[in-house]
């Protein structure tokens, strides 16, 4: 890997004139010293441009690793379980997420429909349920946490209320003021 090595001229002290790299990793190309000149403009420095004075390039190094260790039996089956518990509980949010996403396209539907009955919202909560359903399967099954299944639940029920207020088909209750 090549970099360019750069200095400023205010951080060198006035009596250096050549400047050697000498390191096992490290060596400069040609095996030349790098100088810098008085010529240098200081203004061109101060503005914090670098100018490449040459190219450092690093030696190869060989790294010797030892076998590595057999897994222990236990890591393998756990490592096993994992992955089977993985795609598992992947089908099952996507089975949600398909759910969820059919409610939604089919209370939008509903909700931009001009002349709308109010009969048409029960296949809606037939889907509903079912989404319902699903999401309390997963929960059982420790994929959702019961709060994140509360939220998800609350989110269709919203969404239905909204599109029965919007038509008409019910009136929320105003709340009494204590």
């Amino acid at each position: 890997m090549a970099t360019a090595v750069s200095c400023s001229w205010l951080t060198l002290p006035s009596q250096m004139r050549n400047l050697s790299l000498t390191s096992s990793s490290i060596s400069v190309s040609n095996s030349t010293s790098l100088s810098f000149s008085k010529s240098l403009s200081h203004p061109l420095l101060s503005q914090g441009n670098c100018l490449p004075l040459s190219t450092v390039q690093r030696r190869a190094s060989v790294v010797c690793e030892a076998a590595p260790k057999k897994k222990v039996d236990s890591a393998v089956k756990r490592t096993r379980q994992a992955e089977d518990r993985r795609i598992y509980n992947k089908a099952r949010k996507s089975e949600i997420k398909t759910r969820t996403k059919k409610v939604l396209e089919a209370l939008e539907v509903l909700k931009k429909k001009q002349d709308a009955a109010s009969e048409e919202i029960l296949p809606i909560e037939k889907l509903i349920g079912e989404a319902y359903s699903t999401i309390d399967k997963a929960v059982r099954s420790g994929t959702l946490h019961r709060n994140t299944a509360a939220n998800r639940k609350a989110r269709l029920a919203r969404r239905k209320k909204a599109v029965e207020i919007h038509h008409g088909w019910y009136t929320p209750v105003p709340e009494a003021v204590a």
